[in-house]
């Protein structure tokens, strides 16, 4: 059984089930609870989440992420998630149970303009930002990175769930080169569940 919901930013979205399992997914691309989610617990393997106490995710889609760090990493503390389409807030609440609580804040909002104007800093920022099988050109520029390590506390890490798009591999590369030269490890991942490339870069 499908179920198809219209978004604005998305186009058409299914829910549907796979290995009886609910997954989210749009044209092209699965959303949550597929591959996304196992690319993303692929990252967070590398992470020692014991020394996080605030995570922040950009692109909340239906919420798999979370589902992963509260379940498979035992991880209590705040989680704030920054979703552009309030369709997608609504589908991760009514399909997935995954609502604002103490413990987990939602903001329906542009990411790059979040990280723009936000001071706040986090432990892990996990960047997953795309429309179906692309990543918009405005999170592949330098100066949202610049504010991505703005809110990185200096001992925090960043997980980048990049694009698919063969056409912005050179793009994909020349971050992870830039975030080199400001101090940190960074490990790129290619090819993750036969899918995406995943940047970790951690505080020295």
């Amino acid at each position: 059984m499908t179920k198809t919901i219209e978004s604005k930013y998305s186009g058409k979205l299914e829910i549907t089930w796979y290995n009886g399992k609910k997954h989210l997914n749009s044209a092209n691309a699965n959303y949550s609870y597929g591959s996304l989610q196992r690319i993303l617990k692929f990252g967070l393997k590398k992470i020692d989440l014991s020394k996080v106490n605030s995570v922040l995710i950009l692109g909340l889609g239906g919420g798999s992420v979370i589902e992963t760090l509260r379940q498979d990493f035992n991880y209590s503390d705040l989680i704030e998630a920054v979703e552009l389409d309030p369709v997608i807030i609504d589908i991760a609440k009514t399909e997935f149970g995954i609502e604002q609580n103490e413990t987990l804040k939602i903001h329906c909002a542009d990411a790059y303009e979040f990280v723009k104007d936000h001071s706040k800093t986090f432990d892990l920022i996990i960047v997953d930002l795309y429309i179906d099988l692309d990543v918009p050109n405005k999170f592949l520029d330098f100066k949202f990175w610049d504010h991505i390590l703005a809110l990185k506390n200096s001992s925090g890490s960043i997980i980048f769930n990049a694009a698919v798009k063969v056409s912005k591999a050179d793009k994909i590369i020349s971050i992870s080169n830039y975030l080199k030269t400001k101090v940190f490890k960074v490990e790129l991942y290619d090819n993750v569940n036969n899918t995406n490339t995943v940047i970790i870069a951690k505080g020295l």
